[in-house]
């Protein structure tokens, strides 16, 4: 089984305290899939204002959430770990959704499958589920490019996806 811990996946994400959304990456396989968790705490800063008397994590870092462990999905299946100057854009989602809020406590399973890569783009399918129950879930898409907007791209014979 592919696991990546805390430490492993800061090496793939720049994102740190508090926008860092995956404490750990359960499974993964190249050019398919991964399977991560963010547990979800009463010390999150966002639920100080969302809301004092009904924390519920807001559906746009649901989403963020989904992104990042896609973004690693991709370094992994790339085989190769971002510098300083690698940056990930989010360039879309597609059938967004949101089925049950996400409270302190909870924790969130994400699972992320590639569905096909062209022309720089990523695609992926991504839901969220606490405790079995669907919690959000969307098509996303990215791209990767250096600081000077150069494409980051697959290395060759690597195709993923169907």
């Amino acid at each position: 089984m592919n696991t990546l811990d805390i430490n492993q996946i800061k090496q793939y994400l720049p994102h740190r305290y508090p926008m860092l959304l995956v404490d750990r990456v359960l499974n993964w396989e190249s050019g398919k899939s991964i399977t991560a968790i963010k547990n979800v705490t009463a010390n999150e800063e966002f639920f100080n204002g969302h809301f004092p008397n009904k924390p519920v994590m807001p559906g746009v870092l649901m989403i963020e959430a989904l992104a990042q462990t896609a973004a690693i999905l991709s370094f992994l299946t790339m085989g190769q770990k971002p510098d300083e100057n690698t940056l990930v854009y989010f360039l879309g989602i597609d059938g967004a959704r949101f089925k049950r809020p996400v409270e302190p406590g909870d924790q969130l399973k994400i699972e992320v499958e590639i569905l096909r890569v062209a022309r720089g783009i990523w695609k992926y399918k991504a839901k969220g589920s606490v405790d079995g129950q669907l919690a959000v879930e969307g098509e996303l898409m990215c791209t990767m490019r250096t600081a000077n907007d150069v494409p980051v791209g697959l290395p060759a014979g690597v195709t993923p996806g169907e």
